[in-house]
């Protein structure tokens, strides 16, 4: 019951929409999904293999969300709506993790990767975003934010944002210490945007060549200008010669 209460805790502070903890433990799917995920596990780690698949399929028709048996799940998982998200065979999530509704936690290729792992591993207090999709044998780390619909097959730095097809990580690691909880895996401030970054790129580079092209121009002028004024001049000398 402690471990319960705790979680629905958990919950109540990364949702501003739970009114009680009743509200959260009887009508969230989340919390149902992971409930029957428990169930399932514990059947599944004893060898009862059908039994466990089938009190998972139970799970996922009554909230929306497929959690394989075999996954390992910490502490106060939050998986905000649930509707679609899939958690993969050998997919293991750390404590205090977020998913959002649509989320994939699944594999590239059907055979064992490293140490048998085919799936991501998602470390503590890390943030998934609607609709990404986290692929492969890699490791989203600690307080991580992955952005709505990004896919993901390459790590991702503790503190760090990873967005777009595929991810790149948007702003550097956060190595603060601060482990606020930002909903949807949107940070606070500004959120970077890749493209504009690479228009602003051009943008500088065509400034610096317009500038080096006014340089030569201005360079070229100059003996034309010399050229001019020899030649006025040697003209002037000889009508003054002829003067004479």
């Amino acid at each position: 019951m402690s471990s319960i209460l705790e979680t629905l805790r958990s919950i109540q502070k990364r949702d501003p929409a739970a009114r009680s903890l009743v509200q959260i433990a009887l009508l969230y799917p989340g919390v149902r999904a992971l409930a029957f995920h428990r169930a399932a596990n514990f059947l599944w780690r004893h060898g009862l293999h059908f039994l466990g698949r089938l009190v998972s399929e139970i799970g996922r028709f009554l909230s929306g969300v497929e959690i394989h048996p075999a996954a390992t799940i910490g502490e106060r998982l939050f998986i905000d709506h649930g509707h679609g998200v899939v958690i993969g065979e050998t997919a293991r999530i750390g404590n205090d993790v977020t998913l959002y509704h649509g989320v994939t936690l699944g594999g590239l290729s059907p055979h064992d990767g490293v140490g048998g792992c085919r799936h991501p591993t998602i470390l503590d207090r890390a943030v998934i975003g609607a609709g990404a999709q986290v692929l492969g044998p890699i490791t989203v780390h600690e307080c991580a934010r992955v952005g709505a619909n990004a896919v993901v097959t390459k790590d991702v730095p503790r503190g760090a944002m990873a967005v777009g097809i595929p991810a790149r990580v948007v702003n550097a690691p956060d190595n603060s210490g601060d482990d606020a909880f930002e909903p949807y895996g949107v940070t606070r401030g500004d959120l970077p945007d890749p493209t504009a970054k690479v228009i602003e790129g051009l943008m500088s580079e065509i400034a610096a060549l317009q500038k080096r092209v006014t340089a030569f121009e201005t360079e070229a002028d100059r003996p034309m200008t010399s050229a001019a004024a020899l030649a006025d001049e040697t003209s002037d000398d000889a009508l003054s010669a002829d003067i004479q």
